[in-house]
């Protein structure tokens, strides 16, 4: 389909990107990487009067650590989030994930800010980004402020950005000496997640003491699974495991569509969660 006509424009930085957005309010868009809004334009489901393309600012990409925390610019692409060191060395979750999301092609014009603002409870890296304890630094007319990535997803495709503000950085803490997993299940390769669960696991030879779980499209946000994470505490093999996973479907509501009902997704969560804990504890 054709996309409804808008105005373009190009700004070639943060502050005049931000102006732009401040003039137009609530009918302007954001394109980074376009992987998230062209198919929206195209479909009619998104009818912008104007079309603010941050692509080409510079400043909104790279990898750098800061402390005992990755900043990654929004900007930053998939395929650059996939292949770079720190993010390996220092949030492998987030590298095992994004090897996941669509194809080569789309990693490669996608980028990490447009996945976490677009705030699509399908998407891979939202459950990432709330297992990580990740935070999202945004600007705006008023400046510069931090969002904890539990505050930031809304609703369905909404966020907590206002609509002159642009989401310039992602700050993910350093997870070292944790295990980790990203297990999902999807009807056909390079689909959206039926169900996603984000795993991060700290252990002894007591067995763990620390989960985090994510869920990706077991609400109309991403998720955190804190009933299957209270119970993984102490958990000392793989039978304690499974017991603590039947708890990961509490609290959520997922969607009945094509693709499957609650119930079947419940499941998918329970059986999902296990073999990502069994594997980001060792275990499996």
């Amino acid at each position: 389909m054709i996309p409804p006509a808008f105005e373009y424009t190009r700004p070639a930085d943060v502050g005049e990107a931000v102006r732009a957005l401040a003039d137009a309010g609530e009918e302007a868009k954001v394109l980074a990487g376009g992987q998230s809004l062209l198919p929206l334009l195209r479909l009619r489901l998104a009818f912008p009067e104007l079309v603010v393309d941050v692509g080409r600012i510079p400043e909104l990409r790279g990898i750098h650590e800061d402390g005992d925390t990755l900043a990654i610019g929004a900007l930053t692409t998939h395929h650059d989030v996939l292949h770079d060191p720190l993010v390996r060395r220092h949030a492998g979750l987030l590298a095992a994930a994004t090897a996941t999301v669509a194809d080569p092609a789309v990693r490669h014009r996608g980028t990490l800010g447009g996945s976490l603002a677009h705030a699509d409870p399908a998407g891979d890296l939202p459950a990432v980004a709330l297992a990580l304890d990740a935070e999202l630094v945004v600007t705006g007319p008023g400046g510069r402020r931090t969002i904890p990535a539990r505050e930031f997803f809304v609703d369905y495709l909404q966020s907590a950005l206002a609509p002159d503000e642009l989401l310039v950085e992602v700050r993910i803490p350093k997870t070292d000496g944790w295990g980790f997993h990203y297990e999902k299940f999807q009807r056909v390769a390079q689909s959206w997640a039926v169900v996603g669960v984000a795993a991060l696991v700290r252990r002894t030879d007591r067995g763990i003491t620390e989960a985090r779980i994510g869920l990706t499209n077991m609400g109309s946000t991403p998720l955190r699974a804190a009933a299957a994470e209270r119970a993984l505490s102490g958990a000392d093999g793989p039978r304690a495991v499974a017991r603590a996973a039947e708890a990961a479907a509490e609290g959520t509501r997922p969607a009945q569509d094509l693709s499957g009902s609650p119930e079947y997704r419940e499941h998918l969560a329970r059986v999902l969660t296990r073999r990502a804990v069994l594997t980001a504890a060792g275990m499996g």
